[in-house]
């Protein structure tokens, strides 16, 4: 038992916190240190007034996200009182925030990324792109990693906001670049999977898909996991550089913009047949589904053996891992393609009609 313990850590670094989109560079969606308790209340609810496409990270006991009216805003955990906000002046769409480096860093659509002081919400510095940024950053060591609609993949130094380098691939990079072993993996709209080297962004090798990918990938010891446009989901072996298994939904063909989780030995993700998906993770197949009454954009987080997956049909479900049972639900009123964020025993979500929701005991 000690020795999955400590496999387990290795695989799901331990982050109290959720710093980023997917609440660590693996962008694993798994929460760690205190669980939200089974029976969730609203604590609070931030009306920001603007729709919401960014997701919620958590750093420090305070929420940080993106508004579509180009508002980054800080907002008190244990209140939901607003910290502070700071102005891109330029509109906010999917890029959601990453916290490090006493900084907060976060794209917006006509390509300027901003670092943040943490603590005030004042401007560090600005980084200029030749396109739109929907892509969400990550936080390595002295630099932070992002991608551009201009097709490329940029490493910033976090302290003066001077480009490191650049990678260029053959199309809008939009999804958020996963790490491992000093390699950053990018899923793309050029349809291929990448391995680029941190250091100086040196490509180390690419997989095709064969299809658009908007979704990011999820990384899990040497495999990857990532949904397409060409509706399918992929299990890749990173170390073998092939892909494993390829699953597609018997009936419903669409397109996967919701990235993965890994919980109960299944991949889950939403898609935009409605339904959230659980595959079985070495075999590909198809374990369950489950319907909601709309797409599902958001992507999914895990506490224990729950997930929590938002859905444009308006609704925060949380379902049992393990069978796809739901076990609770929550109806926000309007879409929630922002996905959650769990943090100390609480969970937060933003939704279309311009509202930040958290929930705990």
């Amino acid at each position: 038992m000690r020795i999955l313990i400590l496999l387990s850590l290795l695989v799901f670094p331990a982050f109290a916190d959720w710093p980023q989109f997917r609440g660590n560079s693996s962008l694993t969606g798994i929460a760690t240190g205190t669980l939200p308790p089974e029976n969730l209340k609203l604590l609070w609810t931030w009306e920001g007034g603007e729709s919401f496409e960014s997701s919620p990270a958590i750093a420090g006991g305070v929420a940080y996200i993106g508004a579509g009216n180009g508002d980054l805003v800080a907002i008190d955990m244990a209140t939901g009182k607003t910290k502070w906000k700071y102005k891109t002046e330029a509109e906010l769409g999917e890029s959601s925030p990453a916290v490090g480096g006493g900084a907060v860093f976060i794209g917006d659509l006509r390509g300027g990324f901003h670092a943040v002081d943490i603590a005030t919400g004042k401007k560090l510095w600005t980084f200029k792109t030749l396109s739109e940024i929907k892509s969400s950053p990550v936080v390595v060591g002295d630099r932070v990693l992002v991608g551009s609609y201009d097709q490329n993949l940029y490493a910033i130094e976090i302290k003066t906001g001077k480009q490191l380098w650049k990678f260029e691939t053959s199309g809008p990079v939009h999804g958020t670049p996963g790490i491992a072993n000093g390699v950053a993996f990018v899923t793309g709209c050029d349809e291929h999977f990448r391995a680029i080297r941190i250091s100086d962004g040196k490509e180390m090798f690419q997989v095709s898909s064969g299809a658009y990918t908007g979704a990011s990938p999820l990384l899990v010891g040497n495999m990857a996991y990532f949904g397409t446009f060409g509706n399918e989901v992929f299990g890749v072996d990173m170390a073998s550089k092939k892909i494993v298994w390829k699953y597609e939904h018997p009936v419903r063909k669409f397109p996967f913009y919701s990235s993965a989780t890994l919980a109960a030995g299944k991949v889950i993700l939403g898609g935009r047949d409605k339904m959230v998906h659980a595959i079985d993770a070495k075999t590909g197949k198809g374990a369950w589904t489950f319907a909601t009454r709309s797409r599902v954009e958001s992507s999914p987080a895990v506490a224990g053996n729950r997930v929590f997956i938002g859905s444009n049909d308006g609704r925060l479900y949380v379902l049992d891992a393990a069978t796809g049972k739901k076990l609770w639900e929550f109806e926000a009123g309007a879409a929630l393609s922002s996905s959650p964020a769990i943090s100390d025993g609480k969970v937060v979500i933003a939704s279309q009609d311009g509202r930040v929701f958290c929930f705990g005991g």
